[in-house]
């Protein structure tokens, strides 16, 4: 069920594996009833990409919760009545929600900074303790930190 996504996975073998999970139980959990509202099918959906987003460390915005969306929905809308939001409204509304539900992954992120500031300085430690005098600090940390992006690169981290 998952083999069109197996290509945005890193480690496609083990990842598409983990996604035909999580596809299969958010099926099982949102798709038992016969019938079912646009909403309810958008809101399934929804949660399934979340769900894979958060498996593969990507960093997203959380998918709003229903009952935060209907507190959100009460407090700007029903209170102006048939009056329709401004911009400024709206973007309130969005934060609201946003800060409500939060971010997912942020794993993925400290990852990321990691990789691109850890390896670079490790790698320029040990250097420094070993071989301090055989390659230039101005080539040697360039060049290691263009091959952590490139292995990310690879590794479809980044």
């Amino acid at each position: 069920m998952g083999g069109a996504l197996q290509k945005f996975a890193a480690g496609s073998e083990e990842k598409a594996k983990e996604i035909n999970e999580i596809i299969d139980k958010c099926y099982d959990a949102h798709f038992t009833t016969e019938q079912m509202s646009n909403v309810e099918f958008f809101r399934a959906v929804c949660e399934t990409v979340e769900d894979i987003n958060k498996k593969l460390g990507n960093t997203q915005f959380r998918v709003p919760k229903a009952t935060t969306l209907n507190l959100a929905y009460k407090k700007h809308f029903k209170s102006k009545g048939t009056v329709p939001l401004n911009k400024d409204e709206f973007q309130d509304m969005l934060k609201e929600v946003i800060f409500d539900t939060g971010v997912t992954g942020i794993g993925g992120a400290k990852d990321l900074i990691l990789y691109i500031f850890g390896v670079p300085i490790t790698a320029f430690v040990i250097k420094q303790s070993i071989i301090p005098r055989a390659i230039p600090n101005e080539i040697f940390i360039p060049s290691i930190t263009s091959a952590t992006v490139f292995i990310l690169a690879k590794l479809n981290k980044i």
